[in-house]
C-alpha cells in the first residue's frame, strides 16, 4: 500500500514592498511521503517571492511534467514556471521553452556544486532566473513547519522576513542568475 501525502493549511499574509503585492492566501500543501519539511518550506517561500492570485502549485516531485508552482494566464499559456531544489538542466530547458519565465530556487548543500556544473548552460536561457537559499535560512523555516500554520512574509529590497508563533526568520535569496530585461 502506498503512502500518501501529509496535508499542511497555511494561513499566509504576503506584504511585498519590492512588488507592491499586499494579499492573504489560504494555502493546502500537500506533502509528498519523499519530500522533506524543509523542502516543503522552501516551495512555500517561493510562493510568497512570486505570490499571485493565479500562482498555484503543481504536482512537483510527484509529477514529471509540472513544476512546484505555476502561473497560467487566461488563456492558459504559462506566465511563470517555478521549480524549487536543484533540478535537471534538460528539464528547465525544456521548461524554458514552455513558459515566459522559469525561476528555479535551489537550497541545500549541494546547490553550489549544482550551479557551478550547469551555469554555462543555463546562463543561455534569457527567461531563466535561478536564486540561492542558504542552507541555515532554509533549515529555520523548516522548524516553523506544523499542521496548520499561521505565517506573515515581509518583502522589502530583495531581504524576506517570514514570521510565526514559532518565530522569525530572515532569508535573503541569492540572485545567481536574472533573467535578460528583467
Amino acid at each position: 500500500m502506498a503512502i500518501k501525502a501529509t496535508v499542511f493549511k497555511a494561513a499566509l499574509q504576503v506584504a511585498d514592498m519590492d512588488r507592491h503585492y499586499y494579499a492573504d492566501h489560504l494555502l493546502t500543501l500537500a506533502r509528498h511521503p519523499s519530500e522533506t519539511d524543509e523542502r516543503m518550506m522552501v516551495r512555500l517561500l517561493a510562493f510568497a517571492l512570486y505570490a499571485d492570485e493565479a500562482l498555484i502549485f503543481g504536482k512537483g516531485i510527484s509529477g514529471n511534467d509540472e513544476p512546484d508552482l505555476w502561473q497560467k494566464d487566461l488563456t492558459g499559456a504559462i506566465e511563470r514556471w517555478i521549480e524549487v531544489g536543484l533540478p535537471d538542466e534538460r528539464d528547465i530547458r525544456k521548461a524554458g521553452g514552455r513558459a515566459n519565465q522559469v525561476v528555479v530556487i535551489s537550497y541545500g548543500r549541494a546547490a553550489d556544486i549544482w550551479w557551478n556544473q550547469n551555469r554555462d548552460k543555463l546562463q543561455r536561457l534569457d527567461n531563466l532566473v535561478v536564486l540561492n537559499l542558504a542552507s541555515e535560512s532554509t533549515q529555520a523555516l523548516a522548524a516553523l513547519v506544523s499542521r496548520t500554520m499561521q505565517l506573515q512574509c515581509a518583502i522589502q529590497e530583495g531581504q524576506v522576513m517570514v514570521t510565526s508563533a514559532a518565530g522569525m526568520i530572515e532569508v535573503e535569496p541569492k540572485v545567481l542568475k536574472a533573467a535578460v530585461g528583467a
